[in-house]
């Protein structure tokens, strides 16, 4: 399918095409889709805003860096998940204290775990330092995830 029918797609068709055309976007890796995804982020659908964040990670864009830090306050744990993935992937030193705001206070596990993750696919000593503070986390799947990314880290 092309790029121009996708966007189509995500800016007007029903809720499952627009779910799929978010996702088929990031897989292309067409950065003429960048603005569509970006603009996707306020879709009033979970699915379509959570497969536009993960596929502007794909897409490594620098440009959505702003609107991927805005959906750390959504209300759905998936749509915050993928931002934060999404933002190390893209590699944004700009995201580094915000993320270390997601360890500080969003209440799923799941959202710190990938923020430990991004923070490490991020790097930079700002950004280790965040990891290194949870290796002695009470939270053993946090511990565990922080001294992973360390360690990983620390042998590049």
């Amino acid at each position: 399918m092309s790029i121009e029918r996708l966007i189509s797609d995500l800016k007007s068709g029903l809720g499952m095409v627009r779910v799929n055309a978010a996702a088929e976007l990031g897989k292309l890796r067409d950065k003429g889709a960048e603005r569509a995804l970006i603009e996707a982020l306020g879709d009033g659908n979970m699915a379509v805003r959570n497969n536009a964040a993960f596929s502007l990670g794909e897409l490594r864009s620098q440009d959505a860096v702003p609107r991927l830090i805005a959906l750390f306050s959504d209300p759905e744990e998936r749509v915050r998940k993928s931002a934060v993935k999404a933002l190390g992937m893209i590699g944004a030193r700009d995201a580094i204290a915000p993320l270390m705001q997601v360890l500080a206070s969003d209440p799923s596990a799941v959202v710190k775990r990938s923020a430990i993750r991004s923070l490490g696919q991020i790097g930079g000593p700002k950004a280790m330092q965040a990891v290194e503070s949870f290796i002695s986390s009470p939270d053993a799947i946090l511990a565990t995830m922080a001294n992973q990314v360390h360690e990983k880290y620390n042998n590049r």
